[in-house]
């Protein structure tokens, strides 16, 4: 029985959603050393520039940066050291197999502890164009000022 329950996030990766089409995504558990587990414990990690590639039938979670743990000892972990990715043979061929054609990537989204266990959330990707990206920008925009003209018409009514 675990002792935490429900889901603590740790970090989001805001730049994977807005550079690449998110087509499929998928939950994997980490293989990490006790001083990752106390540095995410502590909040601290960063995606940004992450990437999952597939190595010898296993996937790794490549350039992703957990700070080394303040209190560790000559025990610590490196910060940007090459992490297991727990996935069942199935769902590693499935992605591996996307991530061959042309223009797919495999990428971190976020971060997390689920029931007390890290969990990372990957996604199969699309690199956007740059059109691609202005236009989810404007929507972005043309969404904001819809929901703020309309809690002004809510206020003028009420």
């Amino acid at each position: 029985m675990p002792k935490e329950h429900g889901t603590k996030v740790i970090a989001n990766n805001k730049k994977a959603r807005h550079d690449y089409h998110i087509e499929e995504t998928l939950e994997a558990g980490l293989s990490l050393m006790g001083t990752e587990v106390k540095s995410l414990r502590m909040g601290r990690a960063s995606l940004v520039d992450g990437y999952v590639l597939e190595r010898d039938g296993e996937m790794w979670l490549e350039n992703v940066h957990i700070p080394e743990y303040l209190q560790g000892t000559w025990t610590n972990h490196s910060a940007r050291r090459r992490r297991k990715l727990l996935l069942h043979k199935a769902e590693i061929l499935k992605l591996a197999n996307k991530a061959q054609s042309k223009g797919y990537t495999i990428v971190p989204l976020s971060l997390y502890f689920k029931d007390g266990r890290a969990k990372v959330e990957i996604a199969l990707a699309r690199g956007k164009q740059l059109h691609d990206k202005r236009q989810t920008l404007r929507e972005r925009q043309d969404n904001l000022e819809a929901q703020r003209e309309m809690q002004v018409r809510l206020k003028r009514g009420g």
